[in-house]
């Protein structure tokens, strides 16, 4: 079985972004590679576990992190919160609020499933919920999340991060529980895997993420 995790046992700090990159499409042509994989860490537990390009654990989701049935929590490596992820009161469909740490005001960002895909290729949109934020920070996600290909767009049509299918070494594609997050070094990849956790949310086979 190829080795997804080579060094989940440590519990390093969160490695500087420039210590990884990948010839992708922004302005400064790299970006940070992370490998997603949808498992806790927990023993039979739900949640994703995201590693940098050296192997090192750098994002957690685990399903004990909240006791509401509302919410999911980004953890870095340590488990410290990073985002947390609530779904919004009183709307329709799936819409969601993304807080800083364990935060419970002053959202910084909302996420929206899009529900007219015969009239836009738009799966969800990202927008600024903090007061003043400018509608140009608004971003829209486009492709297939069962198929592992996403692309996440500015208002200008640059291409800020990427979610592909990962290979192995041998070419053979490891399956759709495991992939690529590609992240441009422009862009926030705490907010980008938080993109990641609310397509898993809205697009996912394998059910919620959050606590029955």
């Amino acid at each position: 079985m190829t080795k997804v995790h080579p060094n989940a046992s440590r519990a390093d700090p969160i490695r500087s972004e420039s210590e990884s990159s990948y010839g992708g499409g922004g302005k400064e042509g790299k970006a940070v590679v992370f490998t997603v994989w949808r498992k806790s860490l927990l023993f039979n537990g739900n949640g994703f576990t995201v590693f940098d390009a050296t192997g090192n654990l750098v994002f957690r989701v685990e399903n004990y992190s909240s006791g509401s049935r509302n919410e999911i929590v980004l953890m870095d490596a340590a488990g410290k919160p990073l985002l947390t992820i609530r779904r919004k009161k009183l709307s329709l469909g799936d819409h969601w609020l993304i807080y800083n740490g364990e935060e419970s005001s002053n959202p910084q960002f909302a996420i929206k499933k899009h529900t007219s895909f015969w009239l836009s290729k738009v799966m969800a949109r990202v927008t600024p919920y903090t007061s003043g934020a400018k509608a140009c920070l608004t971003y829209d996600i486009e492709g297939s999340y069962s198929e592992r290909c996403c692309t996440i767009y500015d208002n200008n049509r640059q291409k800020m991060a990427e979610i592909k299918r990962k290979e192995s070494a041998q070419g053979i594609p490891l399956g759709l529980d495991v992939f690529r997050l590609i992240v441009e070094l422009e862009f926030d990849s705490s907010l980008a895997m938080a993109a990641v956790i609310l397509l898993e949310q809205m697009f996912g086979s394998r059910g919620s993420l959050l606590r029955g």
